[in-house]
């Protein structure tokens, strides 16, 4: 083997299951945390700085204030000088008020930048998603990614809205408050700042158990969100077969999970809180028994104490806060490993260098194809087939013989684990997405339609026809020989359509679907069953319009039923990993009766 075709198996069996398991993760350091969010602010820089002044203005304006109050208490209310006190009164609440507006101003500032990031997070995330292979969507559940994609980053939003600022500014403050302590009294500081040793203390100890947590509970949530994703999806099937039960279970399963997880994650998140207010109210016993033990040694003023106390309150209802915000970066640290492990996927399918050709008489070769799953068995080894311009070709074989896996790599929805593809005579992995879609049309027995009109699904990704008018789209779908089909829509190319799929038939989806592709004008044209839920004159309805494509239209078509096949020029049986030529028609029923037979 090569060592492209090495590389080649490896990025076709990449895994991309994302971890949902509520085991531990690695111990990740303050510092290491805080790294990870810089990257969010990378176009907010001027917002933060203003948003940090403000906070550090305000923290300025609570520290300066008991300085003034100890002065107008020692000397002013000492020295009976009412003027000087009104004028420490007055000056105190002009800090107050000027700490005030800047506590607004970061808030306000803040708030918005957390939209900007929560916004552009968002956007990052669904980019990423789009880059990824169908194999990635295979391996993970819808609802765990619509859970990352709202929940996770609205934690990570709340955060950067309300709590980052007063993180930073809580920090401050204690700083602040704690240098002061220390400064007017050293003893009487120390002994003050005794029972916040232990508490922090704490906290470090167990921050990766409160992050553990947090996690599970995103993770539970994200299992709950697949589970209501999935069981809604399949209501009818459930209704039908009365098993509204089974679907019950199965929430209450999920609920219940996520309910366990969640409380967790709320213990984890609450259990500082008493700590901190028991802390608190230890470091203020401490300041009154052992400050008026220095009263009465003359060693300082009732006004000092009174400042010494407030300075011990400045310092420990910022740890309050402290630990609350310190739940919330836990819990936006947990969301933002959700989102990162996302945003660090690569896809397996990039588009690689190739020399361009001038046109081939083969359409489609496969060049000794080999192709599994992950974890899965071979689907398709060591196939050659060559596809020419122009000609119809037919995939038969028994269900789970691999003709639409070989559909999928003709349209490079996934890429061989060995050999390669060729399209006009070039690797396929060469072509862009947006070459590759106008090359190769794919219609699917149970083809996605967008919320809208059928006008805004048949123009979906087609930009040639994007900007056009109902009328003008009207005109050139006459021209496609497509003009009859919307006749049977009731209010043609302008009738409703729901993703929902209730408010059209199973049938008047897959026109749609015959339209979008055949109006694109690919050279290779794949039918997977798509005539599998239109009624017998529709279908030959279809079959006209596909008669009268450009003679250089290669089609290919995968189905169940052998009269659809019946004037194509090739016939396929794909069946144990190998394609061959099955000849004729009849000899095309004895394979798959012998196939029958043998299962």
């Amino acid at each position: 083997m090569s060592s492209s075709t090495t590389l080649s198996e490896v990025r076709a069996t990449t895994k991309y299951t994302l971890s949902t398991a509520m085991g531990p993760r690695p111990k990740r350091s303050l510092r290491e945390s805080t790294a990870k969010l810089w990257p969010l602010f990378a176009t907010e820089k001027s917002a933060c700085v203003w948003a940090l002044a403000a906070i550090v203005w305000n923290s300025l304006a609570t520290l300066i204030a008991p300085i003034l109050i100890v002065r107008a208490i020692d000397v002013d209310v000492k020295g009976a000088d009412m003027r000087g006190l009104l004028t420490h009164a007055l000056i105190v609440f002009a800090i107050y008020v000027s700490g005030g507006i800047a506590s607004y101003i970061q808030v306000r500032t803040m708030g918005a930048v957390g939209r900007r990031v929560l916004y552009h997070l968002r956007n990052a995330l669904f980019v990423k998603l789009q880059e990824l292979p169908v194999a990635f969507f295979n391996q993970n559940k819808a609802g765990d990614l619509i859970s990352r994609l709202n929940n996770d980053t609205d934690k990570l939003n709340l955060f950067v809205a309300q709590s980052l600022m007063q993180f930073v500014g809580s920090v401050f403050l204690i700083t602040g408050a704690g240098i002061f302590v220390v400064v007017l009294n050293l003893r009487l500081g120390l002994a003050s700042l005794l029972p916040a040793i232990g508490v922090v203390l704490l906290t470090r100890g167990t921050s990766a158990w409160v992050q553990r947590r947090n996690l599970g509970s995103l993770q539970a949530l994200g299992g709950m969100s697949s589970e209501v994703q999935e069981s809604l999806n399949n209501f009818k099937v459930i209704v039908a077969f009365n098993r509204v039960d089974y679907f019950r279970w199965k929430f209450n399963t999920a609920n219940e999970k996520n309910f366990a997880a969640s409380t967790k994650a709320g213990y984890a998140n609450n259990i500082f809180m008493p700590l901190y207010g028991l802390a608190s109210h230890l470091a203020q016993l401490t300041v009154v028994a052992y400050g008026i033990y220095l009263i009465q040694a003359g060693q300082i003023t009732v006004g000092l104490l009174i400042g010494f106390l407030l300075y011990v309150n400045n310092f420990y209802a910022p740890m309050r806060q402290l630990a609350a915000v310190w739940s919330q970066f836990q819990m936006a640290m947990a969301g933002l490993d959700r989102i990162s492990e996302v945003l660090s996927l690569e896809s397996n399918m990039p588009v690689i260098e190739a020399p361009r050709s001038g046109g081939s008489a083969s359409v489609l070769s496969f060049r000794k194809v080999w192709f599994h799953y992950p974890d899965g068995k071979e689907v398709l080894r060591d196939v050659n087939i060559e596809m020419e311009r122009g000609k119809a070709y037919a995939l038969v074989g028994p269900t789970g013989g691999g003709k639409t896996t070989t559909a999928n790599l003709m349209a490079r929805l996934y890429d061989p684990t060995q050999g390669s593809v060729l399209l006009d005579g070039r690797d396929i992995r060469s072509y862009t997405a947006e070459e590759r879609a106008k090359k190769v049309g794919f219609i699917l027995q149970d083809p996605f339609l967008f919320s809208g009109t059928v006008r805004d699904n048949i123009v979906y990704g087609n930009e040639g026809y994007r900007d056009y008018s109902s009328e003008q789209l009207a005109d050139v779908l006459e021209r496609a020989n497509l003009g009859i089909l919307i006749s049977r829509f009731p209010e043609g190319l302008e009738t409703k359509v729901t993703t929902s799929g209730n408010s059209i038939s199973l049938g008047q989806k897959q026109l749609i679907a015959f339209m979008r592709a055949v109006l694109r004008k690919p050279e290779l044209l794949i039918l997977d069953e798509a005539t599998a839920n239109i009624d017998t004159v529709t279908e030959e309805l279809l079959q006209e319009i596909l008669d009268k494509l450009p003679e250089t239209t290669t089609r290919v078509i995968i189905a169940h039923r052998l009269n659809t096949i019946s004037n194509v020029d090739q016939i396929y049986f794909v069946n144990s990993g190998e394609i061959t030529l099955a000849g004729s028609m009849e000899h095309a029923v004895d394979m798959l009766m012998h196939e029958r037979r043998a299962s």
